[in-house]
C-alpha cells in the first residue's frame, strides 16, 4: 500500500491503541528518569550520556555529526561534550582527514563508566521483566528492534534528507 493511502479501519485501530502505549512507555520512562538525579553520581548531566553512548557504539565523531544524529543542536552538544572532556570521559582528538578539526572519542575512563551505567540500566530492566518469560522478552526485543527499524525507514524527516541528498544542487547540470 502506498504511504499516503488511507489504511484499513482495523489497522488504524491498532495503530491508535500501539500509539497509546507507546506514550504511556514515554511519560513512565521520563518519570523514572526524573526520580533519578538530574546528575549522576560521577557528576555528569543524564543527558551527555547520550554523547557517550553514541560514541561508544559509532565511533569517534565531530561534534556536528553528534548533534546530527542526537537531534540536538551543537551548542547543546557542544556544552555536554565539554563537560564529559573535563570529567576525563571524552578526549578530543585531530581528526585525521582534516586536522584542522578535531573528533570527541570515549576514554578508558569514559568506558567504565558507561559500563558501570549500563549495569545499572541493565539490573533495573532485569527486575521490571522479572516474571517475564526467556521467550516473551526474546519476542519484546525482536519487535522493538522491528519497530525502531520500521521507524528509521518511514521517519518523513529521514525520507527528506535522503531525498535532498539525492536531488541534484540547483543550477547543476543534470
Amino acid at each position: 500500500m502506498a504511504p499516503n493511502t488511507t489504511r484499513p479501519t482495523a489497522e488504524l485501530d491498532l495503530a491508535d491503541q500501539l500509539g497509546h502505549e507507546l506514550v504511556r512507555l514515554v511519560r513512565l520512562i521520563n518519570k523514572a528518569k526524573s526520580q533519578v538525579a538530574k546528575q549522576g553520581p560521577d557528576g555528569i548531566e543524564r543527558a551527555a550520556y547520550a554523547i557517550l553512548f553514541t560514541l561508544i557504539h559509532e565511533g569517534p565523531q565531530r561534534t556536528s555529526k553528534l548533534a546530527e544524529s542526537l537531534h540536538s543542536e551543537i551548542s547543546t552538544i557542544s556544552r555536554q561534550s565539554s563537560s564529559l572532556v573535563q570529567h576525563g570521559l571524552v578526549e578530543r582528538q585531530a581528526d585525521p582527514e582534516d586536522g584542522r578539526a578535531c573528533l570527541l572519542a570515549p576514554t578508558a575512563e569514559g568506558l567504565r563508566v558507561f559500563e558501570e551505567n549500563r549495569k545499572k540500566r541493565n539490573q533495573w530492566l532485569a527486575e521490571v521483566l522479572g516474571d517475564w518469560t526467556e521467550g516473551d522478552i526474546q519476542t519484546l526485543n525482536r519487535l522493538f528492534a522491528r519497530l525502531n527499524t520500521g521507524i528509521e525507514n518511514h521517519s518523513p524527516q529521514l525520507a527528506d534528507a535522503d531525498a535532498s541528498a539525492a536531488a541534484p544542487a540547483k543550477g547543476a547540470n543534470a
